[in-house]
C-alpha cells in the first residue's frame, strides 16, 4: 500500500472515530445546550417581570391577596404565576416539576424566585413545558450531524489533496530514480524539486547510490569484455599447438587421449569465453534492432541447427505458431540465440523420447511464444536463480556446466524488453513463456 494511501486511510479512520464519538455524545450535548438555553430564557423572563413590577407596582398582579397566574391557554407551553410567599425563605432555583393545569398534569422546567415589595415577600414562578424544550432536540441533532459530516468530508478531501501534494516529490523519486531507472545510466542527474528536506536528502542519497552501482556494473562489464578478449588469444594458441602435436609421428596413444581431453577442456573454455563476450556486448548495447523476422521461419532455422541432437535423443519437436507472425525492431542474430538456447536447454534436460512443444498465442493483445518440454523440471528452490550468471545447478548427473545459456537468454530478452515467465514441476517438465512488447508487432 502506498504511503499516501496509508495517510489518507489513517486520517479517514481517525475522523470516523471522532464522528462516532460525537454521535454518541450528541444527545447529551444537545440536551445540555437546550437546558442552558431554557434556563437563560427563564432568567430573562424573570428580569422582565421584576422590571414590570417595579414600574407598575405589585398591585397590577396581586389584588386583595389573590395570586396571579397566566399561561398559554391552547398548548399550555408556558406559564407565569405570582403569589404571596408565606414561608419567608430565600428561593432562587430552576428545577423540573409537574404542575396541574386545568386537569392536565404537565412537566415544566420551572424557575422559582422570591422577592420583596415593601415588607411583603412574594414568590415568582416561570415555567416552560419540557415537551416544548424536547421538540428542538431532534432537529438540532440532525443539523449538528449534517454539519459535522460535511466538515469531515471536506477535511478528508483536504487531507487527500495535501498528502498527494506533499508526497509528489517522493512519488517522482520512486518513479524516475528507482522504478524507471535502467542500467547503464544514459541520462544526466536531475534534481527533484521539493521543499521537504527529507526528500532532498533521499534524492541525493539515491543518486549517489546509483552512481556507485553504475560504476561497479561498468567495471564488471569492462572486466568481462577485456578478459574475454584476452583469453581468446592464448586459447587459440593452445588449440593450435595441440593440433600440431597430433601430427608428430612419435606420439603414443596414451598421449593422444590426454591431448583429446585437453582439447575438450579448451573447447569448453573457448565456448564460455565467447558466451561472456556476447553477454558483455549485449549489455553494452553494441547490437542494432533493425531486423524484421518471421517467427515460423526462425523456429525452422533453430530446428535445422539442432536437429541432429533431437535425433540422437529421439526427442519430438512440434511448433504451432501462425505462419504470418512477424516481429519488427529486433536483432535476428540475438533472437535466434535466445530461441536456440531455450530449445537447447529443453533437449539437454529432457527425457529420452520426450517432446518439445512451441506454441504461439495472444494474451492481453500481446504476442506470446511458449516453449514447453517434458524434461526433469526445475525445483522450486532453484527456479528464482536460473538466470543468475555462473550459478551452477545439479539438474542431471550427466550435466556439469556453468549454465550460461539462460543468462544469455535473459540478457537478450532484457535488450529487446521481452518479458520471461517460467513455470516448472520436477519430473514433469518446464515452460518458458516469452511475452513480446507491443512495439514489436
Amino acid at each position: 500500500m502506498k504511503l499516501g494511501t496509508k495517510l489518507t486511510l489513517f486520517n479517514t479512520i481517525s475522523k470516523l472515530v471522532i464522528v462516532v464519538l460525537f454521535v454518541l455524545l450528541l444527545p447529551t450535548l444537545i440536551h445540555n445546550i437546550n437546558r442552558n438555553y431554557t434556563d437563560s430564557w427563564l432568567r430573562r423572563q424573570q428580569d422582565k417581570v421584576l422590571k414590570q413590577v417595579k414600574l407598575s407596582g405589585i398591585d397590577t398582579y396581586i389584588k386583595d391577596g389573590e395570586g396571579y397566574g397566566s399561561y398559554n391557554a391552547l398548548l399550555k407551553e408556558e406559564y407565569v404565576s405570582m403569589d404571596v410567599d408565606s414561608a419567608g425563605e430565600d428561593i432562587d432555583t430552576i428545577v423540573n416539576e409537574r404542575r396541574l393545569v386545568e386537569g392536565d398534569t404537565i412537566q415544566y422546567r420551572i424557575l422559582s424566585h422570591n422577592f420583596k415589595v415593601g415588607k411583603q415577600n412574594y414568590l415568582l414562578e416561570i415555567g416552560k413545558s419540557i415537551d416544548t424544550i424536547n421538540e428542538t432536540t431532534i432537529p438540532l441533532q440532525s443539523i449538528a450531524f449534517e454539519i459535522l459530516l460535511g466538515m469531515v468530508l471536506l477535511t478528508i478531501l483536504a487531507d487527500q489533496f495535501y498528502s498527494t501534494y506533499i508526497l509528489r516529490p517522493l512519488n517522482k523519486i520512486i518513479r524516475t530514480k528507482l522504478i524507471g531507472h535502467k542500467f547503464p545510466l544514459r541520462t544526466p542527474y536531475r534534481k527533484v524539486r521539493t521543499t521537504t528536506s527529507d526528500f532532498e536528502y533521499l534524492d541525493i542519497s539515491i543518486h549517489k547510490m546509483i552512481q556507485t552501482i553504475e560504476s561497479t556494473f561498468q567495471k564488471e562489464r569492462e572486466f568481462i569484455s577485456n578478459a574475454s578478449h584476452e583469453l581468446m588469444t592464448p586459447i587459440s594458441i593452445l588449440q593450435s599447438k595441440i593440433e600440431n602435436m597430433f601430427g608428430s609421428e612419435d606420439i603414443t596413444d596414451e598421449v593422444k587421449e590426454r591431448l583429446l581431453e585437453l582439447q575438450r577442456i579448451l573447447n569448453r573454455l573457448k565456448s564460455i569465453t565467447k558466451t561472456l563476450l556476447l553477454i558483455s556486448q549485449i549489455e553494452n548495447e553494441q547490437f542494432l534492432k533493425e531486423d524484421k523476422v518471421n517467427v515460423a521461419e526462425l523456429l525452422n532455422d533453430v530446428h535445422d541447427e539442432i536437429s541432429i541432437r533431437l535425433q540422437q535423443r529421439n526427442i519430438g519437436y512440434e511448433t504451432n505458431v501462425p505462419p504470418d507472425w512477424e516481429l519488427v525492431k529486433v536483432n535476428k542474430f540475438l533472437l535466434f540465440n535466445l530461441i536456440f538456447n531455450l530449445v537447447n536447454n529443453a533437449i539437454k534436460y529432457n527425457k529420452e523420447a520426450g517432446t518439445i512443444t512451441i506454441t504461439g498465442s495472444i494474451e492481453n493483445k500481446l504476442r506470446v511464444i511458449e516453449i514447453a518440454d517434458t524434461g526433469i523440471g526445475i525445483s522450486g528452490e532453484q527456479l528464482p536463480h536460473i538466470f543468475n550468471r555462473f550459478k551452477k545447478f545439479t539438474r542431471s548427473l550427466q550435466q556439469d556446466s556453468f549454465g550460461l545459456g539462460l543468462p544469455i537468454v535473459k540478457s537478450i530478452a532484457d535488450f529487446h524488453h521481452i518479458t520471461i515467465e517460467v513455470s516448472s514441476e520436477e519430473g514433469v517438465g518446464s515452460k518458458f513463456k516469452l511475452i513480446f512488447p507491443a512495439e514489436m508487432n
